[in-house]
């Protein structure tokens, strides 16, 4: 039977290679809808190509924009972030993707839930900034929530279900980033586009600007723990350069399962839409033969700040880890604009967070709430400075 999917960032890095996906299995899926922020230009060609029945974009003059470009179509254009949610909303969706940006995530998320339609998650932010509001929507529908990043799947492949309470150890690897063996003093001296050479991986600006800083890792901490439900002193870290075991799940008894393969997000892609099932691609695979070595390393807490924040917030609780994200989702822009340094990253984290007041009973308009007020005081602290 065909399977109707929908895609929240289609002009995203993991947009672009889920639809690559699709093309692998053109009986198997239907694309429905597709959502993508500014970039009008792949989204018409995209439309041309799958043809979806609605498409969604950033704002009207988005809209209009994208509807002189397509000759006589015959899909709905919806628009803003309001655009994102009725995409979620739609009857007849087999499986939502949610990889568009940043908080953004967390709103269509739970519509979808709420519909009861399995969703694909690709966004850290939506559980880092409203874990606890998700996995209660997860819980009521008991409806799939299967995660997209190459770490979560890993685990989520790992974690035998009748063997669940007997996890012992979360182990969430990191490559490192480009900067693992570049010396403390140094980071002050790093550019935006130092940060966006990712060795390993090819993603979109802000996740690689977050891995380069090990953030990135400490947002996968926090939806490990709302994933899986284990305790965040249960949630290692650890550096594995090659990015060929993309993490595993440690047993009481000792015993270690490991999930391995290329870095190749178009695999994880494919497993949250083929699971429970496993089907052949084209797509390269691992070589053992070629493999020389496998390395470990703990994290350099004091090097990279940003990770022992986030197991702060992720511990203080409530709405704490929702300014963690968006304290650096703002400090992360800003970075890219050439306002600020490399290090001044975490250091706006740590201050917006000591200005926060953690709520442990709250709601999604919040959460939102919260998210613009961290922002705004991070913008704040650099205008003035």
């Amino acid at each position: 039977m065909v399977k109707n999917i929908a895609i929240l960032g289609s002009t995203g890095s993991i947009g672009r290679q889920a639809l690559e996906v699709v093309d692998q299995f053109p009986e198997e899926y239907q694309v429905v809808a597709l959502a993508a922020g500014n970039n009008i230009t792949l989204l018409a060609e995209q439309a041309k190509k799958y043809r979806p029945r609605y498409l969604a974009v950033a704002s009207q003059e988005a809209a209009a924009s994208l509807s002189l470009r397509l000759d006589n179509h015959k899909q709905e254009i919806l628009a803003g972030n309001e655009g994102l949610v009725n995409v979620a909303g739609l009857d007849g969706i087999d499986l939502l993707l949610v990889a568009v940006s940043g908080i953004n995530g967390l709103l269509p998320t739970l519509t979808a839930l709420e519909k009861k339609t399995p969703v694909a998650l690709a966004n850290k932010e939506t559980l880092v900034a409203g874990g606890k509001l998700v996995m209660q929507k997860v819980k009521a529908a008991q409806t799939p929530l299967i995660p997209v990043d190459s770490e979560h799947s890993a685990i989520f492949q790992c974690i035998e279900e009748e063997n669940a309470k007997s996890v012992d150890k979360l182990l969430l690897t990191a490559s490192g980033g480009p900067f693992l063996h570049l010396a403390p003093q140094e980071l002050a001296l790093v550019t935006p586009e130092m940060a966006l050479r990712h060795p390993n991986w090819k993603m979109g600006a802000k996740i690689t600007i977050d891995s380069a800083a090990l953030i990135n890792k400490g947002l996968e901490v926090i939806e490990a723990h709302w994933l899986y439900d284990v305790p965040y002193e249960r949630i290692k870290v650890l550096i594995h350069p090659q990015s060929l075991i993309h993490s595993m799940v440690q047993y009481v008894d000792g015993s270690v399962l490991a999930q391995l393969g290329l870095p190749d997000m178009r695999v994880p892609i494919q497993y949250a839409f083929t699971y429970p099932y496993r089907y052949s691609n084209t797509f390269p695979k691992i070589d053992f033969y070629q493999i020389r070595e496998m390395n470990f390393y703990a994290p350099d807490l004091l090097k990279f700040p940003g990770l022992p924040l986030a197991y702060q917030a992720g511990t203080i609780g409530g709405t704490m880890t929702a300014v963690y994200n968006a304290a650096n989702e703002e400090a992360v822009r800003l970075f890219l604009q050439g306002k600020i340094k490399f290090t001044d990253i975490p250091a706006l984290i740590e201050k917006t967070m000591e200005k926060h007041h953690s709520l442990s009973d709250f709601q999604v308009e919040d959460v939102l709430a919260i998210d613009q007020w961290a922002r705004s005081l991070v913008a704040q602290k650099v205008y003035k400075s």
